[in-house]
């Protein structure tokens, strides 16, 4: 029996839609079969825990978050990509970690869908969250 893979799951968590949407991902993906690593909760990354950790706390979990992940998922909806989530994909990269974008997002850029640096550093792009756990099926 193979070890269950994690996703180190980014994406901008500041409005409590964000927050709902990151959930929704994180139980898509648990019901498929990963192990999730959810900065909202597994780092307590909110408002309230802001004020009640140092952000230093925070910052240390979310790395050693991405890196005990085998795989980065990031939400790149926006007009420009959370900046947040942008470190987190750079940081994967440096690290040779898997990073999967998902952008359910359609507005798109003259020249490209996302930010050119985070678009190369990725190895697929979902449109839909369908699209994301068909891509998935192949990191299992």
């Amino acid at each position: 029996m193979s070890k269950k893979k994690t996703i180190y799951l980014a994406g901008p968590l500041f409005t409590h839609a964000e927050l709902e949407y990151n959930r929704k991902l994180k139980d898509l993906l648990l019901k498929k079969g990963f192990s999730v690593f959810l900065p909202q909760e597994d780092a307590e990354d909110a408002a309230n825990e802001r004020e009640r950790q140092n952000q230093e706390c925070i910052f240390r979990k979310c790395v050693k978050g991405v890196d005990n992940s085998d795989i980065v998922v990031a939400v790149l909806d926006g007009v420009d990509v959370d900046s947040g989530t942008a470190w987190e994909i750079g940081y994967a990269y440096a690290s040779e970690k898997t990073v999967i974008g998902l952008r359910t997002d359609f507005r798109a850029l003259s020249d490209g869908i996302v930010n050119l640096m985070v678009e190369m550093a990725i190895v697929a792009l979902a449109r839909d969250e369908e699209e994301l756990l068909k891509i998935m099926e192949k990191y299992k």
